[in-house]
């Protein structure tokens, strides 16, 4: 078995579980290949499984790697989604962050992890993504997000107005901040922030949160993602900011913008004993009171 290992950056406290996990490899001799900067960053602090590789573009990952196993935090796993692209690798997040809600996996399960990929008796989720469609090109060959896409004034420009369609059929004008529109796996993030609605990862929607808007009657709303969403943004600045997920990028707002669903999907890999609802109660702490 191959898996491609990918990480940050790593923390004087991470090395002695790092060894714990690159010795388990080791010793179930699955080879790793591990992301070309982190692999400088870790050589010298921690002894690699013999036959150990390195990877630094998306072009390197080809069908003899098994898996992807990203040890970080959510932040951590969301670089993954530009590197495993459409090749559908499977990818594991173990939790070296702090929330961890992707990254689901803890740092005391690791051993636990790599045999579950050994024996292939973990559960592998399927996450719609996000596609941004624009009459010029935007993000590079990696035009989707398996968070949410999101439209933002300049820091020093004053609320935007952004007009929403649903199939060109006109939805809402949202005086605001910024609009985002989250995946089901998104909406327990930035989504979820200004408070958008948590939905379960197979419901076959997205949710359309303002950031900051100035009315108070709008909310949040759920739609079917087999939309198109296409938007018309009205600044008294030039220039707004478009994002996906992490990524970012300044574009005149005249620019024509729209997001459909993601023609493949994320494979997610977690542990059979972990499910939605077990990470809403343990990372959200809901249902949780403290008198109790």
């Amino acid at each position: 078995m191959k898996v491609a290992i990918y990480s940050r950056v790593m923390e004087d406290s991470q090395q002695q579980e790092l060894q714990l996990f690159f010795d388990e490899l080791g010793k179930l001799q699955i080879e790793p290949m591990i992301f070309i900067d982190y692999y400088e960053e870790i050589k010298d602090q921690v002894k690699l499984p013999d036959h150990t590789t390195t990877f630094f573009l998306s072009e390197d990952l080809t069908d003899a790697i098994d898996f992807i196993i990203s040890l970080g935090g959510d932040g951590t796993l969301l670089d993954t989604v530009t590197l495993v692209r459409d090749k559908k690798i499977p990818v594991m997040g173990i939790n070296f962050g702090r929330l961890g809600f992707l990254a689901s996996i803890g740092r005391d399960e690791m051993e636990t992890a790599v045999n579950a990929l050994m024996k292939r008796t973990m559960v592998i989720e399927k996450r719609v993504m996000i596609h941004l469609d624009s009459n010029i090109p935007l993000f590079g060959h990696v035009p989707y997000g398996l968070n949410e896409f999101a439209i933002h004034k300049r820091d020093t420009a004053p609320m935007i107005k952004i007009h929403a369609y649903l199939n060109g059929e006109f939805l809402n004008t949202y005086w605001a901040d910024g609009l985002i529109v989250a995946t089901p796996t998104g909406s327990t993030g930035y989504s979820l922030s200004c408070n958008g609605p948590v939905v379960f990862p197979e419901s076959g929607s997205f949710v359309i949160t303002p950031v900051a808007p100035h009315n108070l009657n709008v909310r949040p709303i759920v739609v079917p993602d087999d939309n198109i969403i296409s938007f018309e943004v009205e600044s008294r600045s030039d220039f707004i900011i478009c994002a996906l997920d992490s990524r970012r990028e300044i574009i005149n707002k005249n620019v024509q913008l729209a997001v459909r669903k993601e023609s493949f999907k994320f494979n997610l890999v977690r542990l059979n004993e972990i499910n939605f609802l077990q990470t809403l109660r343990s990372k959200l702490t809901w249902g949780f009171d403290k008198r109790n």
